[in-house]
């Protein structure tokens, strides 16, 4: 096998692995989005703590503030995305 049917099957499975995790979310009604738990996933590969990820993810879901479609005038303000990210930069799956 060559390195790239190796990294090919690779991509695949951290693909199937994703979707699978995403499922799981889904059912549990985590309120993440793909990017985020994606972010997550890579944090737990290199090592972080899912534990103490976990209770971030809690943290930052219970802190986080309103949307603006409920609290701002619907004439001055853009469509709220369908799943706002947990993290303040923006990031978000294209």
């Amino acid at each position: 096998m060559g390195m790239e049917e190796s990294a090919g099957g690779a991509a695949r499975q951290a693909k199937e692995s994703l979707e699978l995790a995403f499922q799981m979310s889904q059912i549990l009604d985590t309120g993440l989005d793909r990017h985020t738990l994606s972010l997550l996933m890579a944090l737990c590969d290199r090592g972080a703590n899912p534990e103490a990820l976990a209770a971030l993810v809690r943290e930052l879901s219970s802190a986080a503030p309103p949307s603006a479609a409920a609290t701002a005038p619907a004439s001055n303000t853009t469509a709220a995305p369908a799943t706002p990210s947990l993290f303040p930069s923006g990031f978000r799956q294209l």
